[in-house]
């Protein structure tokens, strides 16, 4: 089924929303949330609470693309399950290390002015990751959106662990430059 169509079932709160999107985007949330959480029943519990997230937010959002509106809030869900379950001393996963490979060059949020900054900083990030080159595009989405470990993204794009290891490291790198070009310090 279509983006267009699953959203216009929304609209009309017709129940088969929820049915057409598990259909359609269950596997992709589902392996957001589990890459975050590392647990089968978390990962699933995630999932059905953006099933439940979507029917509630749409409407009134009309999402341009729905695969990137669930897999927000199932990455959002994910996250907050995640620090709920690391403050009970549980969980697992690459959440940690891949946000603390990060914290070099995105600064963290302390206060309402970094939070209204926030569109300065995504249309920044936005603007480097289109002037990579694709793979490595590529490979960094998968390592700091959905998670990957740096063996499954050497697997995946056949590479050694070292040689991603690099290219994350020297993107990050340039990423700090290029914040720090365009007004953003740490």
């Amino acid at each position: 089924m279509k983006d267009t169509e699953i959203i216009e079932l929304y609209w009309n709160r017709d129940e088969a929303a929820i049915a057409a999107t598990a259909d359609t985007y269950g596997s992709y949330c589902y392996c957001i949330a589990y890459n975050i959480l590392n647990n089968n029943e978390d990962a699933e519990e995630c999932v059905n609470d953006t099933w439940h997230n979507a029917w509630n937010s749409i409407p009134p959002h009309r999402p341009d693309r729905l695969s990137t509106y669930l897999g927000k809030l199932t990455r959002n869900l994910a996250l907050n399950r995640y620090k709920l379950l690391t403050t009970q001393k549980r969980g697992g996963g690459q959440v940690e290390l891949a946000l603390s490979e990060l914290e070099g060059c995105i600064p963290a949020q302390q206060d309402v002015e970094q939070v209204l900054d926030e569109m300065v900083l995504v249309s920044a990030l936005d603007k480097f990751l289109h002037a990579q080159p694709r793979t490595e595009r590529n490979i960094f989405v998968g390592r700091y959106w959905y998670l990957y470990s740096i063996q499954e993204l050497a697997e995946s794009y056949r590479m050694s662990e070292s040689k991603v290891a690099s290219l994350l490291y020297r993107m990050r790198r340039k990423l700090k430059l290029h914040l720090e070009k365009e007004g953003i310090f740490l």
